[in-house]
């Protein structure tokens, strides 16, 4: 998982950020990507992976290994009102680009999860499916998934009805079935289909 870093550093570029983002298909709460630069050679033995084969208890394990191994790591946040007023894609790779702005070190190169590009002057290598094909991006997704996860499990404290710890805000059943008994939340994205049916469908609770 570091044949692009491999080939970044022999092209004498140093600091290789990976760039990933977790919560773009859900019906509530942000979009949260986060960007990783690793010191090389990249650490390949601490459990990094695509975020989405692992378990909960390896993301976290991995997750510390990977604050330990990083010499930046950086968290970017977009929230549902934005998200509706611009669009998911753009939401999305603005979060990317904050992201990349609270890293602390200037990376020379990004490696990107997915085909669209980031509005940046840096040199980047979009990658489908990269968080299989980098440790980079493997290890932003991680972060950018247990920050998220944490963000969802905190609204579940505030609106206990809709369950977000159990789906985090994904089109699961349950949170469909939930949405059609209470109607949207606040932090639900009204743009949404699954979400704009039940605008009318009642007042949405604090629970």
């Amino acid at each position: 998982m570091d044949l692009y870093e491999k080939d970044a550093r022999s092209k004498g570029l140093a600091n290789v950020a990976g760039v990933d983002e977790a919560g773009r298909g859900p019906l509530a709460g942000p979009v949260v990507p986060a960007a990783v630069i690793f010191p090389f050679p990249p650490p390949l033995g601490i459990g990094i992976r695509d975020s989405k084969t692992m378990t909960h208890q390896a993301r976290t394990e991995a997750l510390f290994g990977i604050y330990r191994a990083a010499r930046a790591v950086g968290v970017g946040i977009v929230w549902p009102e934005e998200i509706d007023r611009i669009n998911i894609l753009k939401a999305s790779l603005k979060a990317m680009e904050l992201a990349i702005g609270k890293l602390g070190v200037g990376p020379d190169m990004l490696l990107v999860d997915g085909r669209v590009p980031i509005d940046t002057d840096i040199q980047q290598t979009p990658i489908v499916k990269g968080d299989s094909l980098s440790v980079s991006i493997a290890a932003a997704s991680i972060v950018a998934k247990t920050t998220r996860d944490a963000i969802m499990d905190a609204y579940h404290i505030r609106y206990p009805r809709y369950n977000f710890s159990s789906h985090k805000g994904y089109p699961t059943r349950e949170h469909l079935l939930l949405l059609d008994e209470h109607g949207p939340s606040p932090i639900h994205r009204k743009t949404f289909r699954g979400v704009i049916k039940d605008l009318f469908a009642g007042p949405a609770g604090a629970g």
